[in-house]
């Protein structure tokens, strides 16, 4: 069972770290994506939040294939769910964003709440299931929008 949570983590890192690479990659002019205007200091802050999920998702990926659910959750909650939109300045943040990349956001916390519930309850399966809504979140976003 070790063994199949480390490929699920390995197979869910190298996603989210695809999606990044082709949202560098792709900065040319036939990018379809919209971009998103931000002063300069607020990109630098939604890049940081960015790079805080990913470790985040490691962090959480870690914990589940060590069977620490329970860390896992508190991650979840305390990084990317619910709970940590005013440690992300999420508000002055979403009111320049377009309304599906605020929607795109506030999925991700929201699964990230719903995978920290499911991670408490220590049935590892369904809180990995409840951890692929966490990312298909990034995923759409990124997929629609970039920022440079």
């Amino acid at each position: 069972m070790k063994n199949k949570l480390n490929v699920l983590k390995l197979i869910l890192l190298l996603s989210v770290f695809s999606v990044s690479a082709n949202s560098s990659a792709n900065m040319s002019s036939d990018d379809s994506r919209e971009l998103v205007k931000f002063p300069e200091m607020m990109q630098q802050h939604m890049m940081a939040n960015m790079r805080d999920h990913v470790a985040a998702l490691n962090e959480i990926l870690e914990f589940m294939g060590n069977n620490q659910p329970d860390k896992a959750a508190d991650v979840a909650e305390n990084r990317l769910g619910m709970s940590s939109l005013d440690n992300h300045g999420a508000s002055h943040m979403a009111s320049m964003m377009p309304k599906g990349m605020q929607a795109a956001g506030t999925s991700m916390h929201r699964a990230a709440s719903r995978f920290a519930l499911k991670a408490q309850e220590g049935d590892l399966l369904p809180a990995y299931k409840a951890l692929s809504d966490i990312t298909a979140a990034c995923v759409s976003c990124h997929t629609a929008y970039r920022i440079r």
